[in-house]
């Protein structure tokens, strides 16, 4: 049976906080439930509770995937990816991500991977992605008309994929067999086709950003972030996590208070 949709979001938020508030992680039941329910850096927005997020959370641990890490005055909670599924750092940050939210194109996922793990270039996502759609983690989407680049969606919760777009989850198409080797991983022989090569983000886009029949419609996709764009997701990110982070200090002070109160 497929994780649901609170077990991802809580997987994915562990994923995060690992990374990005290294400090507190492993994460406490409050802590946890805050980064669940951060309104900003997820799609969708939800409103989970601590009785739905100590079910997952018993899910993941049944599954291997997470496992409670003690504390002093409260239990806290930390993933098992790495060790029960050797997924390594950057594959994790690409996972958090497509987790937290959604489908993202390549320059998007690159963006948002910021905070979590750098990648020096396009093609090292790309390598990267490929191994996660090699282990049937995730798919590339096909592009839709309109659209200036293909996305990436996870599928660790068996996710129905759109009907107008099939996904590129394990099978070379004949006609793409003759593209350029670097769009490939070069690891070793592999049966999966990553498809057309990326538009560079410096490239001008033939359809208008907002307005105009095709955003109407929406059919057209915004580019990629630059890296002035990038940079505002990640702070966005950062202070997020530091008023997360805040919240939870001030129900511990209050729990603690009651407690030498009593």
């Amino acid at each position: 049976m497929k994780p649901d949709a609170v077990e991802l979001r809580v997987l994915g938020a562990l994923l995060e906080k690992q990374r990005t508030t290294p400090d507190t992680y492993p994460l406490t039941l409050n802590a946890l439930r805050a980064a669940c329910n951060q309104s900003t850096n997820r799609d969708p927005v939800v409103q989970y509770d601590d009785a739905q997020i100590r079910h997952a959370l018993e899910e993941l641990a049944r599954r291997r995937w997470t496992r409670s890490a003690g504390g002093s005055r409260a239990a806290k909670y930390r993933h098992l990816l790495a060790d029960t599924m050797q997924i390594r750092p950057d594959e994790q940050a690409v996972l958090a991500v497509l987790i937290l939210r959604g489908p993202q194109t390549p320059g998007e996922l690159r963006a948002r991977t910021e905070r979590l793990h750098r990648f020096e270039s396009a093609d090292e996502l790309d390598t990267t992605v490929d191994r996660l759609i090699t282990r049937r983690l995730v798919v590339r989407l096909e592009r839709r008309p309109g659209q200036k680049e293909a996305r990436v969606q996870q599928v660790m919760g068996g996710e129905e994929l759109p009907t107008e777009a099939a996904a590129t989850s394990g099978t070379v198409a004949v006609e793409r067999a003759a593209e350029p080797p670097q769009y490939r991983d070069e690891s070793g022989p592999s049966e999966f086709d990553l498809g057309p090569a990326p538009p560079s983000d410096g490239g001008a886009s033939s359809s208008p950003v907002g307005g105009g029949a095709a955003a109407g419609r929406g059919d057209a996709e915004e580019p990629p972030p630059n890296h002035l764009e990038g940079r505002v997701v990640q702070l966005e990110g950062e202070l997020e996590d530091v008023r997360a982070e805040l919240r939870t200090l001030r129900e511990e002070l209050s729990a603690l208070r009651t407690e030498l109160g009593a």
